[in-house]
């Protein structure tokens, strides 16, 4: 099975998202990554889907999202041709004796420490998910204690912007 990242424009309405996870749902693709958030554009919202597939069924899927009114444009998006990122809050156990250490490596992967008490440190990382992975690595050993991911999120490289041409069709529909 292949990795795929899809960019899904769609106007932000209530159950797009329902409807667009529901198509991965009936084709039991199980969604590895989803994430959600605004554009630059009001309205309009961009969803990021990480999902482990072979390459045919991924077409009949992308072209059935193609299908659905609220859908705008649709965009795969290749990892050396985009910059693809996720964040993570990692909350580890670091006493007085294990505090510097811990510290030690949260400045060797340019992460930040965003809260502190007696017996732990909560740790922010931003970056793609071979760097949190191989953060996650290095602290297990103190004693990983609490973890959140978020999902990832990605755009193409260079000037080019998927809105572009999309959204002038949209606003001449709306206008």
């Amino acid at each position: 099975m292949s990795r795929h990242t899809l960019s899904v424009l769609v106007e932000d309405q209530p159950g797009v998202l329902a409807r667009i996870a529901g198509l991965f749902s009936r084709r039991s693709f199980n969604i590895e990554s989803l994430a959600v958030g605004p554009t630059e554009h009001v309205g309009v919202s961009r969803i990021t889907i990480v999902v482990s597939v072979e390459g045919n069924p991924l077409e009949q899927v992308t072209k059935q999202l193609n299908k659905l009114v609220n859908v705008i444009k649709i965009v795969e998006l290749e990892p050396g041709q985009s910059v693809q990122r996720e964040i993570m809050l990692v909350k580890v156990r670091a006493d007085a004796e294990t505090r510097s250490h811990v510290l030690e490596t949260v400045q060797l992967f340019r992460a930040k420490v965003v809260d502190v008490s007696i017996d732990a440190v909560t740790v922010e990382a931003t970056g793609n998910a071979e760097k949190l992975e191989a953060l996650l690595r290095v602290l297990e050993p103190f004693g990983i204690r609490e973890l959140v991911q978020s999902g990832m999120v990605a755009l193409g490289r260079g000037g080019r912007s998927i809105t572009d041409r999309s959204l002038r069709s949209l606003d001449k529909t709306t206008a």
